[in-house]
């Protein structure tokens, strides 16, 4: 190997990990309080949600074999996709309205890689010890301690991946299933593949990746800045208040007035991505808080004002009164569009129908003619009931003259169910006047089949298709 080719793969090294591994300082505070709260309340939520039973079910399933989607008692089919796609709109939305009001709020306190980093390092702080023992007991040669130690964290880690896997494949394969046919070996392989998967990701992500995720893969770390402006409120250092530092209290080293800063590096040691908040807005910056908490808890000790550090707009710190939201264009039209697609996601649940329609006409024969002369055209109705209950389903058509359904109008379809019925239209013999006196007609003629829901005459479905004459 060349000494350029290993120069340049040591500037690659030092690129992802110029400061090493990161091991942040514990710290106590409101921040920190509210992280973990967030923490316990969206795990539980993810590990609890697999649990939940609705009417002798899975309270939360997504059942890809069947292609339905179980949300406690609202069961939603691939039809149903526009839905979804809604879903996501609103949450990219409401993620760029909070951006815009608090900076990666959602970064730093509820992300998937934020919480499960928070829970892997702390059980990675009960064995290991504080920060200062686990940098040295990196730096220590391995010998049976560290071997021990490191052995009783990954296998900790590996079990908390390992549940998570199954908790997340849970949600598609109903997790009371899942559990025996785990212990009997008797999984199918897309279950394997997503519990090894999903397993080792979890692993790696919180494990051994941690805050390289938010600096480097995470893509909403780079294009954040697009979405706030110098009212948006961030975790910030008040430079005009702290400046110049200094280690005494209120004196530099030549016994000049000094800012509140006494550079005790606190803010630093707390950071899970290892910045430093006094150097201005970084793309690395999470938002999660923890340097204010550390700075206020200096703040106190040293006697002045806490809020150094602190959750502050670039309009705040420049001394100015901030401009109030309705002053803000982004805000207005984040707010906006995330209340437009609310209404919206409400609007089509609400007018979500019940029963869903499709008519296939039968295209191995256009039609038939019968021995009286009249025509007859064969249709495939597959009727989707979306409710949850069987329902009866009265047939009727119109639109040629005599038409007539040849056969039971009346039809039943199971709940959640799609029930395919085979119909047979008649019409009148070609060349012959209908009962009111109008002319014969020729060609593919347009028709419509009216659904109506006995139980519910509300529910009604019209589908257009086309009769086909001589």
């Amino acid at each position: 190997m060349s000494k350029t080719t290993s120069r340049v793969r040591s500037a690659k090294i030092e690129l992802y990990r110029q400061k090493g591994k990161i091991h942040p300082r514990a710290v106590a505070g409101r921040f920190n309080t509210l992280r973990w709260a967030l923490v316990w309340l969206t795990q539980i939520v993810f590990y609890g949600g697999a649990w939940l039973t609705w009417d002798h079910r899975q309270a939360l399933l997504l059942d890809i074999a069947h292609e339905k989607f179980y949300f406690f008692g609202l069961v939603l089919w691939p039809q149903d996709a526009l839905l979804l796609a809604i879903v996501l709109i609103v949450a990219a939305t409401g993620l760029f309205f909070a951006t815009a009001l608090a900076g990666r709020l959602f970064c730093g306190f509820a992300c998937p890689q934020t919480v499960y980093t928070a829970i892997f390092m702390w059980i990675e702080a009960k064995i290991e010890g504080d920060h200062l023992a686990r940098l040295r007991l990196d730096q220590s040669p391995f010998g049976p301690r560290k071997l021990l130690l490191r052995t009783l964290k990954h296998g900790i880690w590996a079990l908390v991946a390992g549940w998570t896997a199954i908790t997340f494949v849970g949600y598609f394969t109903p997790i009371r299933e899942l559990l025996p046919s785990l212990a009997q070996g008797s999984f199918g392989p897309w279950e394997g593949f997503w519990l090894l998967f999903y397993g080792l990701f979890t692993y790696v992500q919180a494990g051994l990746a941690r805050e390289a995720v938010c600096q480097h893969m995470c893509p909403y770390s780079r294009f954040q800045g697009v979405m706030i402006d110098a009212g948006t409120r961030t975790v910030s250092y008040d430079v005009a208040r702290g400046e110049p530092r200094s280690a005494a209290r209120g004196r530099d080293a030549k016994g000049a007035a000094s800012g509140d800063c006494v550079d005790c590096g606190i803010c630093v040691e707390v950071c899970p991505t290892g910045i430093d908040i006094r150097d201005g807005a970084q793309y690395q910056c999470i938002n999660c808080g923890l340097c204010a908490d550390a700075c206020d808890e200096v703040m106190l000790k040293v006697g002045k004002p806490v809020g150094l550090i602190r959750f502050a707009s670039e309009q705040q710190l420049a001394g100015r009164q901030p401009a109030p939201l309705y002053r803000r264009p982004r805000v207005l039209i984040y707010a906006g569009l995330l209340a437009a697609c609310t209404l919206l996601g409400v609007w089509t649940l609400a007018e979500r129908p019940l029963v869903r329609v499709d008519v296939l006409r039968d295209r191995g024969a256009l039609l038939r003619e019968t021995a009286e002369g009249g025509v007859e055209n064969a249709y495939t109705l597959k009727i989707a009931n979306l409710a949850e209950f069987a329902q009866e389903f009265e047939i009727a058509v119109d639109g040629i003259p005599g038409l007539r359904i040849v056969g039971p109008t009346r039809h039943t379809a199971a709940s959640g169910r799609v029930q395919p019925l085979q119909v047979t239209l008649s019409a009148p013999p070609v060349g012959e006047s209908s009962e009111s006196g109008e002319p014969g007609l020729r060609g593919a003629q347009p028709i419509r089949f009216t659904i109506v829901s006995t139980q519910n005459p509300a529910t009604r479905t019209v589908e257009k298709s086309t009769f086909v004459l001589p």
